[in-house]
Order: C-alpha cells, then sequence, then structure tokens
C-alpha cells in the first residue's frame, strides 16, 4: 500500500526554507508551467526531497519522473490524456486536480490515487471558489482522497476540521521568506489531525 503525505507544498523552483523544517509527513510538487525546466534545478530539489524523505511529485511530465526516480506524477485539471493507465503498477502514485465533478471523474478515470479539490477559499485568480458546503458535497459524492487546496491561510485553516478530506496543500502561503516553520498553522502540529 503506498503512502500518501497528509500535508503537499506546490513549488515552482529550488526553496531552502522548505527543506529547513523537521515536518516528516509532507509531500512536494514541483510544478511549473512559466518557464522550461531547469533540469540542474529540479536534480537539486529531487535530492533534497530524498533527503528529506519527502516524496516528490512531478507536474504533467511522466519521463522526466521516472528518469528522477520521483514518487510519481501529478496530473493538473487541464491535462484530460489517458495514457497514465498503466503507471499505477510501477509503484507510481498518480496525484490530480480538479474544481468540479466532471474534472473529478476525469482523475479518476486517469487512475489518479488523490485529488487536490480547489479552490476552496477566495484566491486571486479565479472570480469562483467551493467554500465548506459545496466542497463536502463533491467529496461525499466520490469515493477517492481528496485534499484541499485553494486560498488557505493562518485565518481560515481551522474550518479544514469541517472537511472529510486526507490532507491539504499549500502554494503562496508556503511562499514566505521564514518558510514552513513561520506560517502560523505550523505552531501546533495542525496537519498531524489528518
Amino acid at each position: 500500500h503506498k503512502h500518501i503525505p497528509n500535508l503537499f507544498v506546490f513549488i515552482d523552483h529550488y526553496d531552502k526554507h522548505l527543506f529547513k523544517n523537521n515536518i516528516k509527513n509532507i509531500g512536494v510538487i514541483y510544478r511549473n508551467y512559466k518557464k522550461s525546466k531547469n533540469i540542474k534545478e529540479l536534480i537539486k530539489i529531487t535530492n533534497e526531497c530524498k533527503k528529506k524523505r519527502f516524496p516528490i511529485f512531478i507536474a504533467n511530465d511522466t519521463k522526466l519522473a521516472l528518469k528522477l526516480k520521483a514518487n510519481g506524477i501529478y496530473i493538473p485539471s487541464f491535462n484530460k490524456r489517458k495514457q497514465f493507465k498503466n503507471l499505477e503498477n510501477k509503484n507510481f502514485t498518480l496525484l490530480g486536480s480538479a474544481h468540479n465533478q466532471k474534472e473529478i471523474k476525469e482523475k479518476i478515470l486517469q487512475k489518479c490515487e488523490g485529488i487536490f479539490l480547489s479552490p476552496l477559499f477566495f484566491v486571486k485568480k479565479r472570480k469562483k471558489f467551493l467554500n465548506i458546503h459545496k466542497f463536502n458535497i463533491l467529496v461525499n459524492s466520490n469515493n477517492i482522497k481528496f485534499f484541499a487546496l485553494g486560498g488557505i491561510n493562518e485565518k481560515n485553516i481551522i474550518k479544514l476540521n469541517l472537511l472529510n478530506i486526507k490532507g491539504f496543500a499549500g502554494i503562496s502561503i508556503f511562499k514566505k521568506k521564514t518558510g514552513l516553520k513561520k506560517a502560523g498553522f505550523l505552531k501546533n502540529n495542525f496537519f498531524l489531525n489528518f
């Protein structure tokens, strides 16, 4: 049975703060759509993850994930391809993201073992967000592990206790200079509740 962490951090470049914390149950998703992948930087990230025993997932690039011996791949909501079907037999974990029921079904067909459902709360780049009620309706209508994503901060993190989730993920909250140690909600090991 594959271990899937409770907490995930999305990164698009090497960040030394991420690797200075002592959290054990964390996964790292390398997701960079803005520029061509810097292979040297990605190797550095992968090596650091292996030292810290953080599972590493590469977005949208199966060949690169296999080459770097990553723990799996992350399939974004816009990726509708079906060629991920045979990867689950290679001890390779598939994770995906979705914003609605249609995309959840697509990720299940792609054999994802966990889905990042977003945005849970308000984020600047999207006009709509799910909020607690709609999020729970989607989660309870599907038999798969869900992770909350989108707009999670120190003020609303306590609301995650109202959700039926495996864990949660962050993007902007982890981009602070102080890294994970000072990201308010980690003080009380909140994420260990999942």
